[in-house]
């Protein structure tokens, strides 16, 4: 079933410092350009068939520049975009993005809107119920404090398929995990709920972690979704502020070796192929 391997979540860029002003200061070592010619042979070393492009800014022009990559590039398998939810034509967007192939599904930047409750505003809830109409998928990208809310919205809409990005960027660096953990088990028990085991190494010290630092928070995520609804995601090259590509599937391989062969190829592709309907 699906593909063997994919990585669920990785981004490309030509660096904007105005399409991309979220890379602060800290983040100077990726405010460059990463393209596909970068990742391909990283995928290949490590047996991945393809991944899931990402957006990284909240422009038009973005699903424009990565459908364009994902035409020259045969191993971008899918394209989460970005479309304005609270438009009253948001209907035409997704129908017009309903001819690409690969255009599987849109997410927004929960987590820098000011206003906790922004995904529970009217307008916002109307652009997400159209999703379903035209089969895509919604990536939830929030932090911690925004679990609640998200449980509110995924259980409004229990046909609409949501993937929930990075396990909501847990307090790894502190250690802050009794919170998440009731929140993350709530939002669990919601059927259509995915959860990307990703970006997990820019929550905790950077260049300073160890492996046993996600162990808590990987064995959370894994109990409470089960291996139906996990996926392996790369979070590269944002993910290189932290550690490098294999250091990240290293943690995941290795928290990985204790499942069975089955439940390893869910999480290592198959879900993310079912989930995004790649083919």
């Amino acid at each position: 079933m699906g593909l063997k391997k994919i990585d669920s979540h990785q981004h490309f860029w030509k660096y904007d410092p105005n399409a991309h002003s979220w890379m602060n200061e800290e983040m100077k070592s990726i405010q460059r350009d990463f393209l596909p010619k970068d990742l391909k042979p990283i995928l290949e070393k490590n047996g991945f068939e393809g991944c899931i492009a990402v957006q990284a800014s909240q422009t038009i022009s973005e699903n424009t520049y990565l459908l364009s990559l994902a035409e020259e590039s045969d191993f971008i398998k899918g394209i989460v975009g970005w479309v304005d939810l609270q438009s009253n034509s948001v209907s035409e967007s997704l129908e017009y993005y309903k001819q690409f192939l690969k255009m599987k599904g849109f997410r927004h930047v929960l987590q820098d809107e000011p206003d906790l409750d922004f995904m529970l505003r009217p307008a916002f809830l109307k652009g997400i119920g159209k999703l379903q109409d035209f089969g895509f998928t919604y990536d939830i990208l929030i932090f911690p404090e925004h679990l609640p809310n998200a449980y509110i919205l995924a259980k409004s809409f229990p046909y609409q398929p949501f993937i929930l990005d990075h396990i909501a960027k847990p307090q790894i660096k502190t250690g802050n995990i009794r919170k998440w953990k009731k929140d993350i088990k709530k939002l669990s028990k919601l059927e259509n709920v995915y959860c990307k085991v990703s970006g997990i190494v820019t929550e905790a010290e950077w260049h300073f972690w160890k492996k046993d630092d996600f162990k808590p928070y990987l064995d959370i995520v894994f109990d409470s979704f089960g291996s139906e609804r996990v996926m392996f995601g790369s979070d590269w090259p944002v993910c290189t502020l932290s550690a490098t590509y294999d250091d990240v599937l290293d943690i995941t391989t290795s928290y990985a070796s204790q499942l069975s062969k089955t439940e390893q190829a869910k999480f290592f592709g198959q879900n993310a192929s079912k989930c995004y309907n790649l083919v």
